[in-house]
């Protein structure tokens, strides 16, 4: 028997089908019930306990650990899971993975499924077509796995049969004698399957496959599988790259968890894998997984199973400690943003009097938050930056536009529950007074950004600013610096009714009238030589919208004072 190009590349593609099938059903799911499953992660890790059940929920859903834990340190990069609640659900999520491993033993080998793809086919299909959004997405799930299992059967069928060829055989038995190292070298090409794939689904077939058709013993492809558990973690340490600190922390709770439970795993291997081995035949009604082949992908997704169940049982009292070691490993940087969540509001219900006290103060947070982004659009705007400090202007001001998105919901949704109770007339009017406050924060987040995006543009046209035109936007945002001072006092004071309008009221006058000669200043120099016409426009733009957050932190004033 000899493997060539043609039998490599039919391998190849039969993975590249495979793990588009897996791809397309993972994002079909997710994009059908995606609010729902971002719900089920937000309001059910209230401890490290039911996090495990909500990760092993959503990773079974989804089919894909790395959807799930990559969901999970997005949420902790906004600051909608604590580190303690993300262990929880990451240790779930390796629970979850364990399912794809059975559908692909028990449908994948056990029953000849891909007779069954083309008919899927037929079904998912007109569903893409379909007017309902939701419809077209379940479309989208259903043809994504019917392709999954063609995928799998051209796998089976491009994998070469070893059963019977003797010197394969043997070569890769030589691998298979050095004890422990052995196994910690199959943990590691494993790991780097996965590593290689970015799919610890994908590398699972390829290793029950190989089992099937006589490529591995059964001890050895178990490492392969411990191996997969290590390599799945790259998925969450790279999401984790542009996140902040403690979504690297995150991702590294979850890659110490694996690495943990693989080591005690490989070093007992040879006294849990015959028990395990023993007890699938006897339950299963199958034969023995170290002798038969065709029933070793049964028995390895029984040990995927058994191994993930133990590691979780045995960690999850340990979280403190592996949270503490993240801690430790992950070092906070000079660049670390503040608190981005909720800073003041608790869990706990207050009476809505009292309750208004904490609502104030983070109001007067969500203020400060809101003023860091004039810095960011200062730095941006400077003429001498590197393209590299540019970007991550760019990032910083896109990420508080998401923070103060995420902050007017958490505020919002608190008011909420709080009107729900009887509430006084005083009261009722500050909880108005408190929701108007974050929708005008929250649109100047939103006015922000829109200035980064035209400054982007700037860029990516090469276009450039002379002098007078940066002086103006620099005396503009010297301004906006001055009515976010005057707002954030304003927010910080114990008692709204001591708030007056002169100062901002003095301020907002000093922008209007700051806009009204940049505006005359470029209608003067349009048609002027030297005087680019599309770096005019892109001005225009800019000093407009500084003038419409000047708008909307005057409406905050408005509101602090009850005038609106």
């Amino acid at each position: 028997m000899s493997i060539g190009i043609g039998s490599i590349l039919q391998i190849l593609g039969s993975l590249a089908f495979f793990i588009f099938g897996m791809k397309m059903m993972s994002e079909g799911i997710q994009r059908a019930a995606g609010s729902q499953l971002r719900s089920i992660l937000r309001t059910m890790t209230k401890n490290r306990y039911l996090g495990v059940f909500t990760g092993f929920l959503v990773t079974a859903l989804v089919q894909s650990s790395s959807a799930s834990t990559v969901m999970t340190v997005s949420f902790v990069n906004a600051g909608l899971l604590s580190l303690v609640e993300s262990a929880g659900v990451m240790m779930g999520a390796n629970i979850g993975t364990t399912v794809t491993g059975w559908l692909i033993s028990i449908l994948g080998f056990k029953i000849k499924l891909s007779a069954y793809s083309i008919p899927l086919f037929a079904v998912g299909l007109p569903m893409l077509f379909s007017n309902k959004t939701r419809f077209k997405y379940w479309g989208e799930f259903i043809i994504g796995f019917a392709i999954l299992f063609l995928g799998l059967s051209y796998l089976k069928g491009a994998v070469p049969d070893l059963k019977n060829n003797t010197d394969a055989l043997n070569w890769l038995q030589s691998f298979t004698e050095w004890g422990f190292f052995s196994r910690v070298f199959f943990v590691l090409v494993g790991a780097l399957v996965t590593i290689i794939v970015q799919s610890s689904s994908a590398a699972m077939a390829v290793t029950l496959t190989m089992c099937a058709q006589g490529w591995l013993p059964f001890d050895v492809a178990a490492a392969m599988i411990l191996g997969e558990n290590i390599g799945t973690t790259i998925t969450a340490e790279l999401a984790s790259i542009v996140g902040n600190t403690n979504a690297k922390r995150s991702a590294r709770i979850h890659s110490m968890f694996n690495i943990i439970g693989v080591t005690w795993m490989v070093i007992l291997m040879p006294v849990i894998l015959p028990f395990l081995a023993s007890f699938v035949e006897n339950v299963f009604g199958i034969g023995n997984p170290y002798t038969s082949p065709e029933d070793m992908p049964i028995g390895l997704s029984a040990f995927h199973t058994f191994f993930n169940l133990i590691n979780v049982l045995l960690l999850l009292g340990f979280v403190p400690w592996l949270v503490k070691g993240a801690i430790w490993s992950v070092k906070p940087t000079a660049e670390d943003d503040e608190e981005v969540g909720l800073k003041f509001i608790s869990t706990t219900t207050l009476t809505p009097e009292l309750a208004t006290i904490e609502l104030q103060k983070e109001t007067a947070h969500f203020g400060q938050v809101t003023a860091r982004m004039t810095d960011y659009l200062r730095k941006l705007m400077q003429p001498a930056l590197s393209s590299k400090k540019q970007n991550k202007m760019l990032k910083k001001l896109r990420k508080y536009e998401e923070i103060t998105d995420q902050l007017e919901v958490d505020i919002t949704e608190y008011i909420t529950k709080l009107a729900k109770e009887e509430v006084t007339p005083l009261t009722s009017a500050k909880l108005r007074s408190v929701i108007n406050i974050c929708n005008d924060l929250e649109r100047i987040g939103d006015v922000f950004y829109q200035t980064s995006k035209i400054y982007e543009r700037k860029i990516e046209s090469d276009l450039s600013f002379n002098k007078d035109q940066l002086e103006g936007l620099n005396g503009m945002l010297d301004l906006i610096d001055k009515s976010f001072e005057v707002l954030v006092n304003n927010l910080s004071k114990p008692r709204y009714e001591s708030v007056t309008l002169d100062k901002a009221m003095q301020i907002e006058g000093e922008i209007n009238t700051k806009r009204d000669e940049l505006r005359d200043y470029d209608l003067n120099n349009i048609g002027k030589s030297g005087y680019n016409v599309q770096s005019s426009r892109l001005f225009n733009n800019l000093f407009s919208l500084l003038e419409k957050i000047g708008d909307h932190v005057m409406n905050i004033n408005e509101a602090i004072v009850g005038e609106i």
